[in-house]
């Protein structure tokens, strides 16, 4: 294993070295991913504070024929023992902790998927890309929209011009969130940021913002916590820089089950999708209805981190992608706390990348 800029960088033919930091619901999800990816992927350590949650983890390795990996369990011992033996980490952690685990990780030489929301914030957005810049690590955000064959494919139809301008887009995500969250750190403000409009609604906030592929310069919102601390419902109008209207609604309290709905209509067709880019239908102008566009295959948002790692695609959720979301979290929280007034999204001035 070869030193460049600092970090470990596997052998062309060799597995990339990751640790896991966090090892909850989301990690066992990821890593049986990454378990069919062993040729390319090693899951070197773990970095877990919770001996329940790592022994959960562990069960996953062990259903799979797998030596379980050893964890550390604090972040900064782990990074000073064994960040020279490490390629890359995952970072699926409550949101709080996004900002400051995905800078030590870069800054120790580490390249970083982070998981969504990428931040709190705009103002840890900015420092993020910043560090990205003065590190020169790769970082890439994990919503699983943005890193979709589906929302790629049909951000390029909508790019192309061959449908025409957008006119209006549409998203609807619910689930069985207030439920599901009861008693949870998703419902403690300070460490969630949000609630459903924050947590699984981020994929359609993010998801509709890229398919745009604009600011927003105008942003109304409602929220209603439903007795809770945090959002349960929203509603969400908002105007595009070129003039397109956006709508979002946020349904956590709904019958047991976890959904969404996008459509973006344009002069010339309208796209169907999914806030993860679950489906991806179109309907030109002259056609009767929808019908399924067809997409490579992927294994999910570390294979796609590996391809842009290789240089083979791309970065097509860097954290710009986390700042563009971030700040229009920003905009929807300042218009609901009052009571829907319209505000203005402000574009930051980004910092140059370092030479």
């Amino acid at each position: 294993m070869n030193k460049v800029n600092g970090s470990a960088q596997a052998q062309p033919d060799s597995p990339l070295q990751m640790a896991f930091i966090g090892c909850g619901g989301m990690a066992r999800h990821h890593l049986r991913q990454i378990l069919q990816q062993q040729e390319t992927t090693h899951v070197r350590m773990v970095c877990e504070p919770s001996p329940e949650a790592y022994a959960r983890f562990c069960a996953v390795f062990e259903e799979a024929g797998v030596k379980a990996p050893e964890n550390e369990p604090d972040l900064e011992r782990m990074l000073t023992r064994y960040g020279d033996e490490l390629d890359a980490a995952f970072i699926i952690t409550p949101h709080v902790l996004h900002h400051s685990q995905a800078r030590a990780c870069m800054e120790a030489g580490l390249d970083v998927l982070l998981e969504k929301p990428m931040v709190m914030n705009a103002e840890e957005a900015l420092d993020l890309i910043d560090v990205r810049n003065r590190t020169g690590r790769l970082m890439v955000v994990a919503f699983n929209g943005s890193l979709s064959p589906r929302i790629r494919t049909a951000a390029r139809l909508l790019r192309s011009g061959e449908i025409g301008p957008i006119l209006n887009i549409h998203g609807v995500a619910w689930q069985s969130w207030k439920q599901g969250t009861t008693n949870t750190w998703r419902q403690i403000p300070e460490i969630a940021g949000g609630g459903f409009l924050f947590d699984t609604g981020a994929h359609m906030l993010n998801t509709i913002s890229d398919l745009a592929g604009e600011d927003f310069v105008e942003v109304a919102a409602w929220l209603d916590n439903r007795g809770t601390p945090v959002d349960i419902l929203a509603a969400v109008i908002g105007r595009l820089r070129s003039g397109a209207m956006v709508t979002m609604s946020g349904c956590g309290e709904a019958i047991p089950s976890c959904a969404s709905d996008v459509r973006i209509f344009c002069s010339d067709g309208i796209l169907q999708t999914g806030i993860w880019g679950e489906r991806l239908l179109i309907q030109r102008s002259g056609q009767k209805r929808l019908t399924p566009v067809r997409v490579p295959a992927s294994l999910g948002q570390w294979q796609q981190f590996t391809l842009v790692r290789k240089g083979e695609i791309e970065n097509p959720c860097p954290p710009e992608i986390g700042l563009r979301m971030a700040r229009l979290w920003d905009a929807i929280r300042d218009s609901a706390a009052q009571n829907g007034q319209p505000v203005q999204v402000m574009r930051p001035v980004l910092a140059m990348a370092a030479d």
